[in-house]
């Protein structure tokens, strides 16, 4: 069931964006009465799964979930169709059209994805509001297991002061993003403030490291379950353990590390029950663990006991204009950042690129709407973004040539548009392979 839903938030998402994409070019092309004979979601090579024309557009979805495309009468494309660009040019053809109008239709698909993604951001801003944990009142730091992030210089405790300068207000998911891209991030440690200087190939180090979250909060060890044969059926789904042979642990980590000092050893343990402290003796296993399951506390609850507090800011429909803008602004630049890494072959942020796999992977397996539309907006901005890149094939290549024919007054030869059509395909299947071909090799290796 699991898969089924990570699949279906997988391809909704896929699919409006796509659809939206493509009715970026559709709606202006027929605007200037440009005759559009093709719309689908997904490419029908040899066959299509749906297909109805209606006056002289044929709309359908293809079998191959690689993407989708508006097929414009007398335009150069992945089409390649070359009788109709030998026929003489008509006047509801790509061709025969203004060099501006040209520009528009092709800049049409990539505004859409950008307005799409501050539109949602907007709109989640309005129906979810901002919920965070505000920095200062992280007064026992972040939790640190990743080993990259250790390897560099975090640890458990630490807590974040500042990345490149810019001040830490709150603890949201967008730390994370901003640590990896960092050049130096301040903390203070045990009261002591200090720089840690980030490699500039960090995101290479994290590939090489097993998955683990990079930073995340620190959370008091609570019991899940009491597992069959375990010798600690004192202890009961729920409880808090809050200090283990004396030592107050606070937080699961502080836990882990008295366990690891105790094996095979029977230990005193505090703990929290229905609301009361009470002590039950617990027998520490060879490789200190206490065999029982792990459980967690909602935020409310870890509100009610004192471990953090919840930040909610609520918007008005105005006031969530200015903050969806905002974010949509963050996530933009955010991701330019990471493009410039990925085109610098001295971060080797290039081996962590992936492909539909990699986009799969990051929906969640239990549906959420709010997490949802989050990875839909950054999506539409990624999408926006390549789609804008000056390669031949994709409409950044379309709006280059346009450009120079508009700057110069010249168009480019209808044969040197197929030829850089052709190497613009040949090059956006490289980098496809290329990305898929990673998600494979890390399927492979287990990273």
């Amino acid at each position: 069931m699991d898969i089924v839903i990570k699949l279906s938030q997988f391809l909704l998402s896929l699919s409006l964006l796509i659809i939206l994409h493509e009715l970026g070019h559709f709606i202006p092309a027929k605007l200037f009465k440009t005759r559009v004979e093709k719309f689908y979601l997904f490419f029908d090579v040899k066959y299509s799964l749906i297909k109805k024309k209606i006056g002289e557009t044929e709309y359908g979805i293809g079998w191959l979930p690689l993407g989708g495309y508006v097929k414009i009468s007398g335009m150069i494309d992945e089409s390649m169709d070359k009788e109709q660009m030998a026929l003489p040019p008509q006047p509801w053809e790509f061709r025969s059209k203004p060099a501006w109008q040209r520009l528009i239709i092709m800049f049409g698909g990539v505004t859409v994805n950008f307005i799409l993604a501050f539109i949602i951001y907007i709109g989640m801003a309005f129906a979810y509001g901002d919920t965070y944990i505000a920095n200062e009142d992280l007064k026992d730091g972040l939790l640190v297991e990743n080993k990259a992030m250790q390897k560099v210089g975090f640890q458990t405790g630490d807590h974040i002061v500042s990345v490149d300068g810019e001040k830490i207000v709150k603890f949201d998911n967008d730390l994370t993003m901003k640590v990896i891209m960092a050049k130096k991030v301040l903390i203070v440690r045990n009261g002591t403030e200090q720089a840690i200087k980030m490699p500039n190939d960090f995101v290479d180090q994290l590939s090489k490291h097993e998955k683990s979250v990079l930073l995340d909060i620190r959370m008091p060890f609570v019991v899940g379950a009491v597992t069959p044969g375990s010798k600690n059926t004192a202890l009961q789904p729920k409880d808090i353990i809050l200090a283990l042979n004396g030592q107050p642990t606070k937080y699961f980590d502080q836990a882990k590390v008295v366990l690891e000092s105790n094996k095979n050893k029977t230990i005193a343990a505090t703990i929290l029950r229905d609301e009361k402290e009470i002590k039950v003796p617990v027998m520490v296993t060879n490789d200190g663990k206490l065999g029982i399951g792990v459980g967690q506390l909602s935020m409310a609850l870890l509100e009610k006991l004192g471990y953090y507090k919840v930040s909610k800011q609520e918007f008005s429909l105005m006031e969530s204009i200015p903050v969806g803008i905002t974010r949509g602004k963050d996530q933009l630049v955010g991701y330019g950042k990471q493009l410039k890494m990925i085109f610098s072959p001295s971060t080797g942020a290039y081996k962590s690129v992936g492909g539909f796999k990699a986009i799969f992977d990051i929906f969640p397996n239990t549906w959420s709407w709010q997490v949802f539309w989050n990875i839909t907006a950054l999506l539409s901005i990624m999408l926006g973004v390549m789609n804008l890149l000056p390669i031949p094939a994709l409409d950044g290549g379309h709006v280059m040539f346009l450009l120079y024919e508009i700057i110069s007054g010249k168009k480019p030869s209808d044969k040197f548009l197929e030829n850089a059509q052709m190497v613009g395909f040949v090059l956006l299947i490289t980098l496809l392979l290329f990305a898929n071909g990673n998600d494979i090799y890390k399927a492979i290796v287990g990273k």
